[in-house]
């Protein structure tokens, strides 16, 4: 009594336990914490007055094996003796032994250490990982060349291999710390109203609860009675729950346990019951935070394989970064049913499933805590938690070869050794039909079933059928790692309104603190590994270049710049252009033209040159003198079964005079390569004035005047065509305002019909073309109604343009231009405008045109004008 309390240390990379004494300095709460130094190993508290021999708690796995050896009927397979000791894990927590508890002459603790000779705690999990089924939801694929592929099945297997790296170096990034939990299961026979709980939810509590079990899990079962009504209708679980559950938290939050203090106090996390199954799970309150996915289900397997009135009920949860699951069970009675318990048990197992959503799998996984990675959805199974625990009414008798009086006479008096021996679970995990992998510590209380209620006396009621004694009251766990688990309790209470007697058990629990920093690092030297021999057998290129600079380019103009690409890697590479989108179906703007769009070449070939062409038609000039365009894109090389590579394009358009409307043309009286493009900036530098407009676009007064001082008679005059590098040098004196060089007068006259044809909207639109047939009796009138309805602007080019043409015309003799030459070039300059819009007119649209012509030649023929 007078001891200090043992507490446990942090597992060692062995995962060894210390035996070290530690005194206690300061009380705690059985708080998740880190200590250091090493720990004293807690008491079996299993012992029983009338069976508390320091023998049977030898340390050895020699001594413990003699043991077992002596009882009668043994099988050394069945493994329910104690098993060796086994040291607390690193950074630990004050999870200790309660007071009262004296330590034995071992000081052994059940861990769950018994597996197969020659195997190792992860042989288990290993096995796990490389025989589960890859299940993917996609159908297989064949290939062209008739390999069969799943996408789907090798991201997986990808994953799989991830996850056992990040497993094998968990240890890296995560601190070990210890808990307390405590499980209580019992079968309340329908009963039970104000008894006190305290000596069997809160007995090795200590004096002032500093042994507090951080997690606290209570299961009952047949809290209701399982007639007929109760297991179809189930009205009356719901009102038991409620009662069992307000119990069960006064219990655990009375004065004396969490002596007014907030952080002692338990929360309730989460309570399942199926007819008269009640599971109940608390945390204290510093834990709250960090408990998260919480799910609970229910399985039924009684009548039929489907009623409630045997079944499980099952909650799980994430506890810091571990992952806990507990089980509660009622299995199928009567001594000779075996083969109907273990049934049971087999079905709870397969239909037990956790939907914990994405975000849950995808962070056990990245925290190697979950083998997840082969289901393909967010369900989990028992088996897939680092800690299950399964406990309740499981119904298993003394085997039928021993007498009901002689297991009566053998309970009464505390002989346990040859009823433990035949008992039929430790029987049947021995056989590995069920339970196969679990652990149980050793059983040292009388067996719980059956008593006459409100007495600690064996039910031998003559008017009542006499049972035999058994533990039908278990608690079982399963690790992932062994060492993870260590009991420390494992007895029953006396409260006695029940036929059977509750029982409890608490256990040392090393759980996992995820150094999120830490584990980050260690993911990214993982996928560093992989990514870098996964490169090696993926497609690989090389761009030269990933910008593609235009610089300045002019209107009319086409500049080409290459890009090389060449196979870097050691497998043939296919690329292709592809949309930006998938709304998209071009591979980039309409200024730009790739040539080729797509290749393939093998390691060692040549490079691939692949041709970006940026040209600036009229219909990009227009866009981009409005502002609704800028020489600017990104192009998207994709290298199949690889990456995509972005190519940016950039350009600076050179603003000219050709391809802009007239009526803002006017508005200028600078050089039009000086108005910025930007509406903002040329609002803030020279903004247009219509008091100062001009009454023609001084462009095309400057190169009609000089076709007019110089060139009136050229012979061929507007029929031979122009040099292409003089019509260039043209366009930027019109643009620049610079002074004419010496031209040839063809090459003026080209460049003043493209600037009247490539207007973005015609001299002459459509809406004034004449409606009416014309004849020598109408001509005259339709022609000055024509003049009238003109804007102003294009009436003064029209009548411009119509005067110097009648200029050239007093020199026909010279320059061979006719009356209906001249009407037909300002047909096509002031009416046509652009041919690609011509392109799309109707017939009666080019009826209407030709009406336009003849009041062009009236114009011509005639000083109407």
């Amino acid at each position: 009594m007078g001891e200090d309390p043992p507490s446990w240390a942090a597992p060692t990379s062995q995962q060894q336990y210390s035996q070290q004494p530690q005194q206690h300095q300061n009380q705690n709460h059985g708080a998740v914490q880190n200590s250091g130094g090493h720990s004293q190993q807690p008491t079996n508290p299993n012992s029983h007055d009338s069976n508390n021999n320091p023998q049977q708690y030898a340390s050895t796995p020699q001594q413990q094996q003699e043991r077992v050896n002596a009882r009668p009927n043994h099988n050394p397979q069945h493994g329910v003796a104690g098993s060796p000791s086994v040291s607390a894990p690193r950074d630990s927590v004050a999870s200790t032994a309660a007071p009262h508890q004296q330590p034995s002459p071992s000081g052994s603790v059940s861990t769950g250490a018994r597996r197969k000779i020659g195997s190792s705690p992860n042989d288990d999990f290993t096995n796990q990982i490389t025989t589960s089924i890859v299940a993917p939801r996609s159908a297989d694929e064949e290939m062209e060349d008739g390999r069969i592929r799943n996408r789907e099945a090798v991201t997986k297997i990808r994953d799989a291999w991830i996850y056992k790296q990040i497993r094998a170096r968990q240890d890296e990034f995560t601190q070990y710390k210890q808990a307390r939990i405590f499980f209580g299961t019992w079968n309340v026979n329908a009963k039970g109203k104000d008894e006190s709980l305290e000596s069997w939810l809160c007995k090795d509590w200590g004096k002032n609860g500093e042994y507090a079990p951080d997690i606290v899990a209570v299961g009952f079962q047949e809290m209701v009675d399982l007639n007929a009504v109760n297991v179809t209708v189930d009205k009356n679980s719901l009102q038991r729950t409620q009662h069992w559950q307000e119990r069960i938290l006064e219990t655990l939050n009375s004065k004396k346990n969490a002596n007014n203090d907030p952080m002692r106090a338990y929360k309730s996390l989460e309570q399942k019951f199926l007819v008269g199954l009640l599971l109940c799970v608390y945390v204290k309150a510093q834990h709250r935070q960090r408990v998260k996915y919480i799910i609970g289900t229910t399985v039924s397997v009684g009548l039929m394989g489907m009623m409630g009135n045997k079944g499980a009920v099952s909650i799980r949860l994430q506890f810091y970064d571990s992952t806990i699951c507990i089980v509660n069970a009622h299995l199928a009675a009567h001594r000779e049913n075996t083969a109907g318990r273990n049934a049971d048990f087999h079905n709870i197992i397969q239909k037990l499933r956790y939907d914990i959503g994405d975000e849950a799998v995808k962070e056990v996984i990245r925290s190697g805590s979950l083998s997840q990675w082969a289901t393909g959805n967010s369900f989990v199974t028992l088996a897939d938690h680092d800690l299950s625990f399964w406990m309740g009414d499981l119904n298993y008798r003394v085997d039928e070869s021993i007498s009901t009086e002689n297991v009566i006479a053998l309970s009464e008096k505390g002989h346990l050794d040859q009823l433990i021996a035949n008992d039929q679970l430790n029987i049947e995990r021995a056989a590995g039909r069920v339970f196969n992998k679990w652990d149980e510590g050793s059983i040292d209380f009388k067996p719980t079933y059956k008593y006459q209620p409100g007495t600690d006396s064996y039910d031998k009621r003559p008017d009542k059928k006499i049972r035999a004694p058994a533990w039908c009251d278990r608690v079982l766990w399963l690790a992932q790692e062994p060492s993870h688990v260590a009991q420390l309790s494992y007895t029953r209470s006396e409260l006695n309104i029940s036929d059977h007697k509750p029982v409890m058990s608490t256990f040392a629990i090393t759980i996992k603190d995820v150094v999120k920093s830490k584990r980050e690092e260690v993911f990214d030297e993982v996928m560093k590994l992989l990514d870098r021999f996964e490169n090696q057998t993926l497609p690989m290129v090389g761009l030269d270049r990933l910008n593609l600079d235009f610089g300045e380019i002019r209107y009319d103009e086409k500049i080409t710049l290459p890009i090389k690409v060449t196979n870097t890697g050691k497998v043939v590479a296919q690329f292709r252009l592809v949309p930006k989108s998938e709304e998209e179906t071009t591979l980039c703007k309409e200024w730009m033209t790739v040539s080729p769009t797509y290749g393939m070449l093998i390691p060692g070939e040549k490079e691939a040159i692949i041709n970006f062409t940026l040209s600036i038609d009229n219909k990009t000039a227009q866009a981009l003198n409005s502002g609704r365009e800028v020489l600017e894109d990104i192009i998207i090389l994709r290298l199949e079964n690889g990456r995509d590579y972005y190519i940016t394009v950039t350009g600076k358009y050179a603003r000219s005079c050709f391809g802009m409307s007239v009526d803002e043309l006017v508005m200028y009286s600078q050089p039009i390569r000086s108005i910025p493009l930007d509406p903002l900036k040329r609002a803030e530098s020279q903004a247009p004035s219509e008091t100062a407009a001009l009454c023609v676009p001084k462009e095309l007064w400057r190169i009609v005047d000089a076709i007019y001082e110089k060139g009136l008679h050229e012979p061929d005059l507007f029929s031979t065509p122009g040099l292409v590098e003089e019509i260039y040098m043209l366009r930027e004196c019109l643009d620049n305002g610079t002074p004419f060089a010496e031209f040839r007068i063809h090459s003026m006259a080209e460049v003043l019909l493209s600037f009247l044809s490539h207007n973005p909207s015609p001299i002459v639109p459509q809406s004034l073309f004449p409606t009416l047939d014309i004849d020598s009796q109408n001509i005259q009138s339709v022609a000055r109604k024509f003049l009238e309805e003109l804007p102003p602007i294009h009436y003064n080019i029209f009548v411009y343009i119509i005067s110097f043409f009648r200029e050239c015309l007093l020199y026909r003799e010279s320059n061979k231009l006719s009356v209906a030459k001249a009407a037909r070039i300002c047909n096509n300059c002031l009416v046509v405008g652009n041919t690609d819009q011509a392109v799309e007119e109707s017939a009666a649209t080019v009826q209407r045109r030709s009406g336009m012509l003849m009041i062009m030649i009236h114009f011509l023929d005639t000083n109407t004008i």
